[in-house]
């Protein structure tokens, strides 16, 4: 089987899109019989947006029998509203009937067919049937009773599918109607713009800035059609005095700039009222940049397994849409066929550009949770064996025996190959990776700490308590087909997807892997202030033993010096240990968390403490348990008594369905979830220390006195096996600090690993963990 560029966006692993493969109504004769399915309107439909659908099934030269059914199926990753029946003027209302009269039962399931077309609108024929040219009509988002219509999805897809399947002969054995009804969802105007730079340049080395529009959802749009001037902070080489989009183009690449003096450079957009529109991350330029700082996003999916989007689209949408310099497909293996599998490798070795772009050989395996949960493998060229967890849903069972059941297997079938090039990562998705069950730091050499399923810390925590030596990663594992760019939209994923800087020499894969194995980076949460500069080293007083891998996983060679690196492994035999670290953002930062393990040994705000401040910020944080349904609600209120509310501003509100409103002048209220990760709200008052503050959340209620709000967080803890909490605290009332630098000594206890990293809180609520150095005695 070959899988043209043409068809890839509609590859399907399964051959029938999840549905029954016994053939027993496969052929084309039998398929002509199923009926047809029509849908009005079609065309181009806005991400997001309000809409009515009239779909009308015809049945065809089977009819339909008594208690015979349909489904009409969504993918798994579609956020849009699913159908209700009882609220008439509510919205995504729908009406279902014959046109014969027959009686239908119908409801929603969100796992009512094989994935990927899993959230599925049941409906079957309960008393009557359907003979040949009888209908069923199905109208989406009825408006004839007042309400707003069906919500769309809120990321683009052409073709977006109504995937329909009928079981004529009501057997159970559905099958898809020729000519699927289809759409096509498509971004909406600019709501803000971004410019990208990359994060390190040396003097005189050509680089690009990247500058697109997003509408409200985080799609680039190609509805953009403005003129701004750039202004840079420092000079640029090349930089024009003014760029113009145009309506058709989804982003502008100004490629051959320089910077010939070491310092740090942004670049704004202003428009013509002389408003900053954007503004880009930092970029350093140095001439002794040994490594330099690359952007990657190694964790997401295409629709050929259950993502969004051909796998070509994935790749292309990294490098061009994100942008970012190194990308990996990581599909659920149990979905990945032997032509998929071919067809990533050559992708891959296509996409690949040294130097500008990098794409990473790999895939997700997918085991259950009770077996050691989900991995992230990687491999540092094309051609190798994908061992899966299982052939769920791969037909072909020609290489069934290459299966790695459980992490452990996995891993010991790596050792006994002697692949001891693959890089693993632990992730916590759908599967969370239980590193107690299984991990090999011989392959496993990161954990990933923030996706768009959430923030998972905790496995950092794992990690530190069974004595294993992980680096820190971030990542999409995005379903959205926006890879380095997710966006949560409205559904399950709680957050934006992350990012990992890679500290390298060159934009390599042999580099890349390299900075892999030592552990040479550092994650954040993503987003346009999502690209911090984060330097951090330890320094000793006397000779340590530096080690790149760890000692105690078998022979390694150290070098003795005085200073270690985020990732390095340090047997400190005497002498002292001071840290020194540098930070620069996008953002004003809000401080810098030092960690010892699961310690917080010190905070660090590089802006004035002000105790007479006026503004409270309000934050939760948390997750239900580690599983799948790890959603925490937090909608709730704050309200002042014998004091005002003068302004309100949202943390971390992705979802542009939930909002922070103020309500009056004595009330702020607000609608939010949280996946593991953080969000709030900061209230600025009328008067710094007067009457009480009462807040209002399904977990926390409580009140407090304003003016004992100071700037270490009252926490009020509702925390189970995994942190669920509520603080307040008092912020400086504005802050526009970006840089910091700052030395501390560390104490290294005599036994056990200290495990030194940071842990960097933005003003916005984005945030960036480093990997650790390992200190020992």
């Amino acid at each position: 089987m070959t899988l043209s560029d043409a068809d890839a966006s509609r590859h399907d692993p399964l051959g029938v899109g999840g549905e029954n493969t016994s053939g027993t109504l496969c052929d084309a004769v039998a398929a002509d019989r199923l009926g047809h399915a029509v849908l009005h309107p079609t065309g181009d439909v806005e991400a997001g947006s309000w809409q009515s659908f009239d779909l009308v099934y015809t049945a065809g030269p089977y009819g339909i029998d008594d208690s015979g059914s349909l489904r009409i199926c969504f993918r798994f990753a579609s956020d849009q509203s699913p159908p209700q029946f009882s609220d008439r003027a509510g919205a995504n209302f729908t009406e279902i009937s014959a046109s014969n009269g027959a009686v239908l039962e119908y409801r929603f399931d969100p796992k009512g067919n094989v994935r990927p077309w899993d959230r599925t609108l049941y409906i079957k024929v309960v008393k009557g049937y359907l003979l040949p040219g009888d209908t069923i009509t199905i109208r989406f988002g009825v408006r004839d009773h007042g309400g707003p219509g069906m919500r769309m999805q809120t990321f683009c897809e052409d073709p977006f599918e109504f995937r329909v399947l009928v079981d004529p002969i009501a057997t159970f054995n559905y099958q898809p109607v020729p000519d699927q009804p289809k759409i096509a969802i498509v971004p909406g105007a600019p709501a803000r713009y971004v410019a990208t730079l990359p994060t390190g340049a040396r003097p005189g080395q050509p680089f690009a800035l990247h500058l697109k529009g997003e509408d409200v959802w985080g799609n680039p749009s190609d509805k953009c059609d403005a003129s701004f001037a750039l202004r840079a902070t420092g000079p640029v080489q090349g930089l024009p005095d003014t760029v113009s989009f145009a309506p058709g183009s989804r982003f502008l690449r100004l490629d051959g700039l320089t910077v010939e003096d070491p310092g740090v450079v942004e670049i704004a957009l202003v428009s013509e009222d002389g408003v900053e529109a954007a503004r880009s991350n930092p970029l350093e330029v140095a001439a002794d940049m040994d490594l330099m700082p690359f952007w990657a996003d190694l964790h997401g999916q295409s629709a050929e397994t259950i993502g969004t989007g051909s796998a070509r689209a994935y790749f292309a949408f990294a490098r061009d849409l994100a942008p970012v310099d190194a990308i990996s497909h990581q599909g659920n293996d149990f979905q990945i066929t032997n032509e998929f599998w071919a067809h990533l490798d050559r992708l891959t070795d296509e996409f690949e550009v040294p130097g500008r772009f990098l794409a990473i050989p790999g895939y997700e395996w997918s085991g259950n949770t009770g077996l050691g949960g989900d991995r992230n493998v990687y491999f540092p060229e094309t051609g190798r064996q994908i061992r899966r967890s299982s052939h769920a849903l791969v037909p072909d069972l020609s290489d069934v025996d290459t299966d790695a059941t459980t992490a452990g297997d996995l891993f010991e079938a790596f050792a006994e190959a002697g692949e001891w090039d693959v890089v693993c990562y632990a992730h916590c998705g759908g599967r969370y990776a239980d590193i107690a069950v299984a991990h090999d730091g011989r392959f496993e050499k990161s954990v990933e700490v923030h996706s768009s399923w959430g923030t998972f810390e905790w496995l950092l925590h794992d990690a530190f308590e069974l004595g294993y030596r992980v680096g820190v990663v971030a990542n999409s594992d995005g379903h959205k087909g926006r890879p380095g760019a997710s966006y949560p939209g409205a559904g399950k994923f709680g957050a934006i997807g992350g990012l990992t800087c890679l500290l390298m020499p060159e934009l390599t894969r042999a580099a890349l892997f390299d900075c892999l194995r030592k552990r040479r980076h550092y994650g954040s949460t993503g987003g346009p202030m999502g690209r911090p500069i984060i330097a951090l080293e330890a320094r000793f007083s006397e000779p340590a033993d530096i080690y790149d891998d760890d000692p105690a996983l078998g022979p390694s060679d150290p070098v003795r010096g005085q200073r270690a690196l985020m990732g390095h492994i340090v047997h400190l035999r005497s002498g002292t240990a001071e840290l020194h670290a540098r930070l620069r953002t996008a953002s004003p930062i809000e401080r810098v968390d030092v960690f010892n393990g699961k310690s917080l040994i010190a905070t660090h705000r590089p802006h004035a403490v002000d105790p007479s401040a006026r503004r409270i910020r309000i934050e939760w944080e948390g997750a239900e348990y580690r599983g799948r349904f790890r959603q925490v609600v937090w909608d709730g209120s704050a309200a002042v008594t014998d004091n005002r509310i003068v302004d309100v501003r949202p943390v971390n509100f992705f979802n542009p369905d939930k909002r922070l409103e103020r309500v009056g002048d004595t009330k702020a209220q607000w609608q939010s979830l949280t996946t593991g990760n953080v969000a709030g709200a900061d209230l600025w008052l009328s008067e710094a220390g007067r009457g009480k503050l009462t807040i209002d959340t399904p977990l926390v209620k409580a009140n407090l006195d304003i003016a004992a709000i100071g700037v270490e967080a009252t926490t009020f803890d509702q925390s189970g096996d995994l942190p669920r909490w509520l603080r307040v605290s008092r912020l400086p009332e504005t802050m526009d600090v970006r840089e910091t630098t700052f030395a501390m000594p560390v104490q290294v206890s005599d036994a056990g690993d200290n495990p030194i990293y940071l842990r960097l809180v933005q003003e916005d609520g984005t945030r960036a963990w480093t990997s650790p150095i390992y200190l020992y005695r």
